[in-house]
């Protein structure tokens, strides 16, 4: 997504918080978030407190919360599979599947059948 697709997704529109870390966390959760076609901004949380760090914000709409926690879910494994670090004979977490026996999809998190091997949703290629 451009900036000026977020823009026009995200005016007048509620938003809400999903994330709050250091300006470059914030800047690469962003980057990665439009790259998912995920509509999202960095915002500066004011602070009263002496001494207080700055913080920053991820802001999204209130219906990409799921998309984004699985985005960070997957970003979270990649670097425990970079690292090495995960326990051997370990199971990662990954988010439940259906009644009907469909995983979420690994870019929105939909859980429903592949529409020509793609997401229903999000249209993420999967086969």
């Amino acid at each position: 997504m451009t900036q000026d697709e977020v823009a026009k997704a995200l005016s007048d529109v509620e938003l809400v918080p999903c994330a709050e870390m250091a300006l470059a966390d914030a800047r690469r959760l962003v980057d990665a978030c439009l790259e998912a076609d995920v509509p999202a901004l960095v915002h500066r949380e004011a602070c009263a407190k002496p001494g207080c760090s700055p913080k920053f914000q991820v802001l999204v709409r209130p219906e990409d919360g799921v998309r984004v926690a699985t985005l960070l879910q997957q970003r979270w494994m990649d670097s425990i599979q970079r690292e090495g670090v995960l326990a051997q004979g370990a199971a990662p977490f990954v988010l439940p599947a259906s009644e009907e026996g469909e995983p979420p999809c690994p870019a929105c998190g939909t859980v429903a059948p592949l529409v020509e091997g793609a997401c229903a949703d999000c249209g993420l290629q999967l086969e």
